[in-house]
């Protein structure tokens, strides 16, 4: 009772009124907090890190879903202006088929009123003559009998004369249908050179605004790629540049932590060496206090037994 009574006067002398056990359990947590504190703020840089690649994987996403869609709205567009092109080839060659069956049309129907003209004109003629013909070999068989002979040879004159001024007919009417026909023939010729020339004008016409069209499509697409390629390289420069100085400051971070780790280290080893010492001096100074005590002791115990 007597030693636990003078080492907690020792203790409270040494040490005041805060024990090395309480020190370094407030020594612990006060660590602890540290380690906490910076634990917490890696996980946050750690959480940063994160949030910044899932915002370029969604803007990644997000610029390659308009990328695709305005493709795929220049396509629909392609196939729309290709199905126009073919509905208006398609009209225009029956356009023309429509004009050329019309022009034949026509021309059938002319042939067949000449022709029946012309076999009208035949006909009447042919009534005439013969007509005009029975009356003056009836007249010269009544009034000259006696010359029949005459008559044989002048009808007979009469017929090859007949014969010939109906064969110059027939060749005058025969030139002139050729002719018609000639003419009728380089009418359609030249309407269809003509109808080629149109369309050939038309087709070329066409050609042209379908070469310029493709032409600044072609300048669009090579401007927007151009556009896009600058957009993304220059978000990608910024990107790197970013990460660059991430990176920069996460290393510089890691070397002030690293500092830091090891001022601690050495101010937790400088106090631990001083503590060490001081815990010698302490122990020294109670082993010498304890001799003290115990010769007090041995004074006090030797006057109680020479007493005794």
């Amino acid at each position: 009772y007597l030693a636990r009574k003078f080492f907690c006067l020792w203790a409270e002398i040494t040490f005041g009124q805060v024990l090395p056990s309480k020190a370094r359990c407030f020594y612990d947590q006060k660590v602890l907090q540290k380690s906490f504190g910076e634990w917490k703020e890696q996980w946050t840089v750690c959480k940063e890190k994160k949030l910044s690649l899932r915002a370029d994987n969604h803007y990644r996403h997000l610029l390659l879903n308009l990328i695709f869609k305005a493709w795929r709205a220049y396509v629909c567009q392609q196939q729309g202006k290709r199905n126009k092109h073919y509905v208006a080839e398609s009209h225009a060659k029956k356009q023309t088929l429509l004009r050329t069956w019309q022009h034949w049309l026509v021309y059938v129907d002319v042939q067949r009123t000449k022709h029946g003209m012309q076999s009208v004109a035949l006909a009447f003629r042919e009534r005439s003559c013969l007509r005009i013909s029975w009356a003056v070999w009836r007249r010269q068989h009544y009034q000259k009998c006696s010359g029949h002979k005459m008559n044989i040879l002048a009808l007979q004159h009469w017929a090859q004369s007949l014969q010939f001024r109906a064969w110059l007919q027939w060749r005058e009417l025969y030139l002139h249908m050729q002719n018609e026909k000639q003419k009728d023939t380089r009418a359609i010729t030249h309407h269809q050179h003509w109808e080629l020339r149109r369309c050939m004008g038309a087709w070329l016409g066409y050609l042209n605004l379908h070469r310029v069209k493709k032409r600044q499509n072609e300048l669009a697409q090579e401007f927007h790629r151009s556009r896009t390629l600058r957009r993304c390289f220059l978000d990608w420069q910024l990107a790197w540049e970013c990460r660059r100085r991430m990176h920069a400051h996460q290393r510089d971070l890691e070397k002030q932590a690293a500092r830091i780790a090891l001022w601690r280290a050495f101010a937790h080893w400088r106090h631990y060496v001083v503590l060490c010492v001081e815990e010698a001096q302490q122990c020294e100074l109670a082993e010498k206090h304890y001799e003290c005590h115990l010769l007090v002791l041995q004074k006090y115990w030797n006057r109680w037994m020479s007493r005794l």
